[in-house]
C-alpha cells in the first residue's frame, strides 16, 4: 500500500519501463473539456511535479485524457483515463520472480521510496 507522499522518484534502475502498443496507430479518444479554473490547476500541477522531478516530458505518440473530481474536503483530485490506452497496450508475458526475491528487493530499499505492493 502506498504510504504518504513522496518528494522524489527513486533513482534509475537497470532498465526503464517501456509501454508498447499492439497497433501502429495510437488510440484516439475524447478530450474532456476543462473549465478555466481546472486548466489553471492542471498547469500548476504539471509545473510543480516537473520541477520536483516527479514528472518528465514524454516522447510518446499517444496520451490519455484527464479530468478533475472534487474531493470531500473541496479540493480537486486529478484523474487520468487510461482505458483506451490500456486496450491497445501489449501485455507483458514474462514470469514473475519468486516472491522471496521480490520481498528482498523491497526490504533493501532504503532511499525512502514509496511503493505500491
Amino acid at each position: 500500500m502506498l504510504q504518504g507522499k513522496t518528494e522524489k522518484l527513486p533513482s534509475n534502475r537497470a532498465c526503464d519501463h517501456l509501454i508498447e502498443l499492439e497497433q501502429s496507430l495510437p488510440p484516439v479518444g475524447v478530450i474532456y473539456s476543462l473549465s478555466n479554473q481546472d486548466s489553471d490547476t492542471l498547469r500548476a500541477y504539471i509545473s510543480e511535479n516537473v520541477e520536483k522531478g516527479l514528472m518528465q516530458t514524454s516522447s510518446s505518440s499517444t496520451g490519455a485524457p484527464v479530468l478533475f473530481v472534487k474531493k470531500k474536503d473541496g479540493g480537486l483530485c486529478l484523474c487520468v483515463d487510461y482505458c483506451k490506452l490500456n486496450a491497445v497496450t501489449r501485455k507483458n508475458k514474462y514470469p514473475a520472480p519468486p516472491m522471496n526475491q521480490l520481498l528482498n528487493v523491497f526490504y533493501f530499499l532504503k532511499d525512502g521510496s514509496a511503493w505500491c505492493i
